[in-house]
């Protein structure tokens, strides 16, 4: 596996990118969530705890995050 490190829109610092008709802007959705079709995976929860693959913010509102993706062969 290597590991690919990925700016994600959407941030709203209680941070899940779980794209949802509420909000007005553009979201991406977690890879991880899409890789295992689940919504589990969260950024952030506020005054909980970070995802071990969140890498930081980069203004003004995108997440970077360490995805791992298979090797091309």
């Amino acid at each position: 596996m290597t590991e690919k490190t990925r700016e994600l829109k959407g941030a709203n610092m209680d941070i899940d990118l779980i794209p949802s008709d509420k909000v007005e802007w553009k979201m991406d959705e977690c890879p991880w969530n899409v890789a295992e079709k689940t919504i589990e995976h969260k950024c952030a929860v506020k005054d909980v705890s970070l995802c071990k693959y969140f890498r930081g913010i980069k203004k003004p509102d995108t997440i970077i995050c360490t995805f791992q993706q298979e090797k091309e062969k």
